[in-house]
């Protein structure tokens, strides 16, 4: 336990919906008095348990180093935890003398350690909150019968061939209706249901009786809020990259089975 808690502490969360979903158990783990969260645009919804949300491309961060020298902002706050600019020198000699801790954003190479714990073993020695490990995103609302299907991810390599996802639905319409889901960025598939906040999307999620997926933040999303996943892994290692949760069934591409 640390000797002295940070009144006013900031987190800089940069990174796609995945990564701030598995980092979710270090960051609420790093709560003080005040506690405030940059992030990139698209995830600001998703963090519900600050006092201040701000985004990335709204703060300047970007623009330190470059173009003009540290934010007057930070020194508002006792503590600055980053996992911002971590691998940028122009950053870091910019903010030199503000009160920084920087993390790397993702696990080093070969590593066996799941990224959640990853992330809060480098904030261990910061807080005294205790967490299970698992990534919640609380969402209003009963359960539905309705399965969602997100055939899509981040990476073509990580997909499971769309054919199989139409023939695994129209088995599973058998039983329910199922529902198909698209980001943004996404390729067009007319009757997907697309959100513009995540949160929005999360609640929906929540809703579903299963939802079945590729390795994308989609996924990650579903599990978050407590829904039964299925989730397929074809090119990233499920020891480290899997979403977590009570109701969470990782498969390899081959349908061999490598976690529960």
């Amino acid at each position: 336990m640390p000797s002295q808690i940070p009144l006013r502490r900031l987190v800089i969360r940069p990174g796609a919906i995945g990564d701030l979903i598995v980092s979710l158990p270090a960051l609420e783990s790093l709560q003080t008095a005040y506690f405030e969260v940059w992030t990139t645009r698209r995830n600001v919804p998703l963090v519900r348990f600050a006092n201040r949300v701000r985004t990335i491309d709204g703060t300047g961060l970007d623009l330190i180093g470059i173009t003009q020298p540290a934010l007057p902002a930070f020194r508002e706050f006792d503590e600055i935890v980053s996992w911002y600019g971590t691998n940028r020198p122009d950053f870091r000699d910019a903010v030199s003398g503000l009160p920084f801790r920087f993390f790397p954003p993702l696990p080093p190479e070969g590593a066996s350690m799941h990224a959640t714990d990853f992330y809060l073993d480098q904030v261990r020695a910061l807080t005294h909150i205790q967490t299970d490990g698992v990534p919640r995103i609380a969402c209003p609302g009963p359960r539905e019968n309705f399965a969602v299907i997100h055939p899509f991810s981040g990476s073509v390599r990580k997909n499971w061939p769309f054919a199989k996802f139409r023939d695994l639905a129209a088995r599973l319409e058998r039983v329910m209706p199922v529902r198909w889901c698209a980001g943004d960025e996404d390729p067009p598939l007319p009757e997907a249901h697309r959100f513009a906040d995540l949160y929005e999307l999360a609640c929906w999620l929540a809703r579903a009786r299963l939802y079945i997926g590729n390795d994308s933040g989609i996924t990650h999303l579903a599990a978050a809020v407590g829904t039964p996943v299925l989730a397929i892994f074809r090119d990233s290692d499920p020891a480290i990259w899997a979403p977590r949760g009570p109701h969470v069934r990782v498969v390899k591409a081959n349908m061999e089975t490598v976690k529960g």
